[in-house]
């Protein structure tokens, strides 16, 4: 677990100027390992939805470095001018909502995003159902959202995440909403995704449950990152 898939250095994010400025991240230096899952941690308002939306190429930081599976994507300005084909070739989200397409079943819904990212339908029907018998839903491919259990459809949330193979996967509050044997199965499939597929996974997260089975915990306060704490 020596490769750094994410590399961040002196990562910033400020709203505002004067004296109306807000410091949301404050010059942050974070190496995440492939194979990894860690956890993000801090009270509300930290910083920690600010930073997996930086890694994310959501928000655009004030300044700083960001480097994504060896490739500098941030230094000062984006050196990666279309953000849109970075997400979907380096990052999967996972959401504490599922978000998942009400009115498609959970093969199509996976299917919609390989094929944004250029799959045949044919191809990308074949992809969904091997994520679908990976993550032990392949069952329910052909049901909607809404006849899905919590643990399913986070399962499914899962599988569209790793749809285009993404070498990083970005969780915010994953569990939050599953009970202990739900969570614990969400987060061991976490753990085999990073090993399986040599990725790096970054949970943001309160829920306790977990901290244990995370392979470190990096604590943000007032923006800023604590030392590094040893899981469990």
């Amino acid at each position: 677990m020596n490769e750094a898939i994410v590399q961040l250095r002196g990562l910033s994010k400020h709203y505002g100027e004067g004296t109306t400025r807000v410091d949301a991240l404050k010059e942050v230096d974070l190496d995440i390992s492939a194979g990894s899952v860690v956890g993000l941690l801090g009270p509300s308002g930290s910083g920690k939805s600010t930073l997996l939306n930086l890694i994310g190429a959501i928000v655009d930081p004030s300044a700083g470095l960001i480097r994504l599976d060896g490739e500098l994507v941030y230094d000062g300005r984006w050196i990666r001018k279309d953000l849109r084909r970075l997400r979907l070739e380096k990052i999967g989200f996972i959401f504490q909502f599922h978000n998942l397409i009400p009115f498609l079943n959970v093969s199509e819904n996976i299917e919609i995003v390989l094929e944004l990212a250029g799959y045949t339908l044919a191809d990308a029907r074949k992809r969904s159902l091997e994520l679908l018998d990976y993550l032990q839903v392949a069952d329910r491919a052909q049901a909607k959202p809404s006849q899905l259990s919590g643990g399913q459809a986070q399962r499914v949330a899962i599988a569209r995440a790793l749809a285009n193979r993404p070498r990083i996967i970005l969780a915010d509050e994953p569990t939050a909403a599953l009970d202990f044997e739900r969570a614990t199965i969400v987060i061991d499939l976490l753990h085999r995704v990073a090993d399986e597929q040599h990725a790096a996974v970054i949970v943001v997260t309160h829920d306790e449950k977990i901290m244990p089975r995370l392979d470190e915990i990096h604590v943000l306060r007032d923006g800023a990152l604590m030392e590094k704490e040893a899981a469990g």
